[in-house]
């Protein structure tokens, strides 16, 4: 799928007011970022995905007895906004095709407040779910909120059992072998598998369309994927016979262990809340999590569940339009704080706003990570010191922030105010923090060291999409261009295996493929200014192919765009509708590069971005952030194979995907690269003034 902009090329202005236009679109950017920054100092934009979030809070609600929460009301009419005229709901903006699971649990959610089944928007959404085949191909996930609202049986639902609580860290089955998001999800899942409650909805409301030929008709079986082999089977008959065994001690009213391995999780996800209320800084541990307790007896007005409520309150997670609310799947303020302190250094106004960033870098410094959290566990005298990504997560600080922090921080390192203030020691704890974190084969994953247990993801729980979190090749570029700013040689073994890395990861025809930023554009736009940070030779060949990739994929227009669509068809791969964010990404690749023959190529990007601003940024609706590709394995898999979309139940709509629109994605990235554009060589900072490189542990 190839879209681009209706716009038409345009020439570059002469130099004089080409560098005049550029310096201009800076400080209006700037201005812009200074006018939105947040009383006490940092930055952040919405993070936009998809209709499942208001659809899962409004039946939580009603699994809880809050049927008359004035939210709910709110809630629907945010999925009536977001329904697509054909009467689905998508899982990114302009997607080919809407999505079964979002369109089944917006239609349960429509119903739960009532709406008739014959009222256009519900009508159309079922004539939609019925036209793509019915209920069949739902994944894990909706299957347990149909559970939740009666309709759906618990049998019929992967079963977690509790006990998992205790397996320990050499076994397979470990939950630390799980991804971040899969392990803090998995804990309230599992009470709710072994409770097995439901609410149902009244009669009137409840979705018998959605069963034509009657529930005792209905297959409720997870269809079997493309070429599943003996795992899968062996993991589907693992199912059952849990099942089995959980029916035979509920009727027999044996608990065994179970009443213990409960009290245990119920105590893992009570130390895990964060301070605002939520869970892992992302919505499914938070909405599991409240039921689960709520599921357990805990009254709603119990110190946890009231503070986990309430947070639908905090206008972090909260974004009110009109008469409809969104919750977002997550927020994003350290990311979008470090890298706007990043974005005015590249456009070297970082003293031309001194109280602005002083508030920043404070808040930033305020916000290090330095309690263990569940990384530790594998890593137990390795000390803490990494960044997480929302106002609220101790637990899961991450990689990726943590090397944009040090690279917003690197400038700052020799002033004495900041010295004062401890950057030093922040600093080296954050490099020694990534060099513990690196994993086996070089590379580095978000949360934590080798997670890389692939037998995981044969299990059913893990049909929703990635369960593993392993190293990809974006978060390893920044980890090294941050060693490489810190002045790191690139001669320390950390940063050996993680150049052999990146190199392997290279695709024969150029790119690098983007895991948490669509896509190829994005993972390339990534490692060229790493490889630039460590004063790579930027004339070899590998990396002329990957310029050589950017070039071809320009747009008639000038500037770059890749549709999400590119996780599934290979033919959208560098292709799609014209961003702000993208344009930004493929620039500050070829700056980082400089070659004399990607000069046109560079300042018609560049001007792309200068015509297109307009009251000092960017208008971007389309989602160039990635939660997971729906692979499965949490990495890059090969698009050419025949059977992908069978094999992995989703196309280009994505349906096992989670894809997400960051509101400041659009403004602080063209900002950096017009401002590296100004420097006199095209390229990026320099590294900071060398510091004795870290042992490796």
């Amino acid at each position: 799928m190839t879209l681009t902009s209706s716009a038409p090329a345009r020439a570059p202005r002469d130099p004089g007011n080409y560098q005049t236009a550029l310096q201009s679109t800076v400080r209006a950017a700037a201005d812009w970022l200074i006018a939105n920054q947040k009383p006490d100092g940092h930055w952040v934009g919405r993070a936009e995905s998809n209709a499942c979030m208001e659809a899962q809070w409004c039946l939580a609600l009603w699994f809880m007895g809050l049927e008359e929460h004035p939210l709910r009301k709110r809630l629907g009419q945010s999925l009536l906004d977001s329904q697509r005229p054909d009467g689905a709901w998508q899982v990114y903006f302009g997607a080919p095709n809407g999505d079964i699971n979002a369109t089944v649990e917006a239609y349960a959610a429509l119903r739960s407040l009532g709406f008739r089944d014959d009222e256009p928007p519900v009508r159309r959404a079922r004539e939609w779910i019925e036209a793509k085949g019915g209920l069949r191909n739902i994944r894990v996930f909706t299957r347990y909120w149909l559970a939740l609202i009666g309709e759906w049986p618990w049998e019929n639902t992967p079963n977690i059992p509790p006990e998992v609580i205790w397996f320990p860290l050499w076994f397979p089955f470990s939950i630390y072998n799980f991804a971040q998001w899969a392990r803090a999800t998995l804990m309230p899942i599992a009470v709710l598998s072994a409770r097995r409650p439901s609410r149902p909805l009244p009669p009137e409301n409840r979705l018998d369309a959605l069963f034509p030929h009657g529930r005792n008709a209905f297959d409720y079986e997870l269809p079997v994927k493309a070429n599943a082999g003996g795992w899968d089977r062996f993991f589907r008959g693992a199912d059952k016979v849990l099942h089995a065994l959980q029916n035979l001690g509920n009727k027999l009213n044996l608990g065994l262990f179970r009443p213990a391995a409960t009290s245990r999780v119920l105590e893992w996800m009570i130390r895990h809340q964060d301070f605002d209320g939520a869970w892992g800084g992302i919505q499914p541990p938070w909405i599991y999590g409240l039921m689960a307790l709520y599921a357990e007896g805990y009254p709603l007005n119990h110190p946890v569940l009231a503070k986990g409520l309430d947070a639908l309150n905090d206008p972090g997670w909260r974004v009110d339009v009109g008469d409809a609310t969104y919750i977002q799947a997550t927020n994003s303020p350290v990311w979008d704080t470090i890298l706007t302190l990043l974005a005015f250094d590249d456009a070297g106004v970082l003293g031309d706003y001194p109280e602005a960033v002083d508030k920043a870098v404070d808040w930033v410094l305020d916000r290090q990570v330095r309690m263990p959290g569940d990384w530790s566990m594998k890593l137990p005298h390795v000390k803490p010191g990494g960044w997480a990504f929302e106002y609220a997560n101790n637990y899961y600080p991450d990689t990726d922030d943590t090397a944009v922090a040090l690279i917003a921080l690197a400038p700052l390192r020799r002033d004495p105010k900041w010295q004062a203030k401890g950057i030093d020691e922040a600093i080296q704890l954050g490099v020694d923090w990534l060099i513990g974190m690196q994993s086996e084969g070089g590379g580095w994953g978000a949360f934590d060291k080798d997670n890389n247990q692939q037998i995981l993801t044969r299990i059913p729980f893990c049909d929703y999409g990635e369960a593993l979190d392993p190293p990809s090749v974006d978060v390893t570029a920044h980890i090294v261009e941050a060693f490489g700013k810190l002045g790191i040689s690139r001669n320390h073994p950390a940063m050996v295996r993680a150049l052999d890395y990146i190199r392997r990861e290279q695709e024969p025809s150029g790119p690098w493929f983007g895991r948490w930023g669509v896509n190829y554009v994005y993972g390339t736009g990534a490692v060229l200014p790493a490889l630039a940070a460590i004063g790579e030779d930027m004339t070899q060949p590998y990396i002329g192919r990957a310029c050589d990739w950017l070039v071809t994929n320009q747009q008639a227009d000038g500037g770059w765009g890749e549709s999400c669509a590119s996780y599934m068809d290979i033919s959208a791969v560098g292709r799609g509708t014209t961003t702000a964010s993208q344009t930004a990404w493929a620039l500050m690749a070829l700056l980082a590069v400089n070659r004399p023959e990607d000069k046109e190529a560079i300042e018609r990007g560049c001007t792309w971005l200068v015509e297109r601003q307009s009251a000092g940024t960017w208008d971007e609706p389309e989602f160039t952030g990635t939660g997971f590709p729906g692979y499965g394995v949490g990495q890059t898999i090969k698009l050419t194979d025949p059977t992908l979309q069978e094999r992995l139940m989703q196309g280009p709509e994505l349906s096992r995907a989670f894809m997400l629109r960051y509101g400041m994605y659009r403004h602080y990235f063209p900002l950096m690269a017009l401002g590296r554009a100004l420097r006199p060589q095209g390229h990026g900072n320099t590294a900071a003034t060398p510091s004795p490189p870290s042992r490796p542990r």
